[in-house]
């Protein structure tokens, strides 16, 4: 058996969707191509993306920016509700509220969510096997991406919520074989320009 290597997990949201999410804007796709640009000389492995079209486009585009790297489904990556909380878990300033904007999600991405989160985590959140530190970009989702944050923080399951990623913005997350999951960096926009930041927030959070 492989003895325990670092991965760092680098995470990104597709690239801003057309209002039907049935595939990107152009902004979205400048976003995209932009991160592969950042990436170039990163040492990744592989680049895996959530099955729907928004994110694969999102990862095409990323993969056509690079070299040599792999580029392959994961259902793991998919867009899901990672947890529903207990109300009792919640903090009762907050909990109806919380709960409310939860149930407003089709029941597929709540069922799906019970099978694929805890999958997510047992795949991605710890340390790889190999000879050397493994490098690896997920295209995803926010859900995802903060429930990968949250697990990495030891926060509460229902914390996932209120972690907000904007589209192509990147987060890398570090699994030592000797330390606690560390955060390296988080919802990082240093690759694009101001007028393609922060798409994917709420107008209210850009800052």
């Amino acid at each position: 058996m492989a003895a325990p290597a670092d991965r760092y997990l680098y995470l990104a949201r597709h690239g801003e969707a057309l209002p039907d999410e049935s595939g990107l804007t152009e902004n979205g796709r400048r976003q995209a191509v932009l991160l592969g640009r950042r990436l170039r000389g990163s040492p990744l492995s592989v680049v895996l993306h959530s099955p729907l079209t928004r994110a694969e486009q999102t990862a095409r585009l990323i993969h056509g920016e690079l070299d040599g790297v792999p580029l392959e489904p994961s259902e793991l990556a998919g867009d899901y509700i990672p947890y529903v909380p207990r109300a009792e878990e919640l903090p009762p300033r907050w909990a109806e509220g919380m709960l409310d904007r939860l149930a407003h999600y089709p029941a597929e991405m709540r069922e799906r969510g019970r099978e694929l989160a805890p999958a997510a985590l047992e795949r991605f959140a710890r340390p790889a096997e190999g000879d050397g530190p493994r490098h690896e970009l997920v295209v995803t989702h926010n859900f995802l991406i903060g429930w990968l944050v949250r697990a990495a923080l030891d926060a509460p399951d229902w914390r996932w919520q209120g972690l907000n990623h904007a589209n192509a913005a990147l987060t890398v997350i570090r699994y030592a074989t000797d330390r606690p999951a560390s955060v390296v960096f988080f919802n990082d926009m240093g690759h694009l320009p101001p007028e393609l930041r922060w798409t994917g927030f709420p107008p209210e959070f850009r800052v």
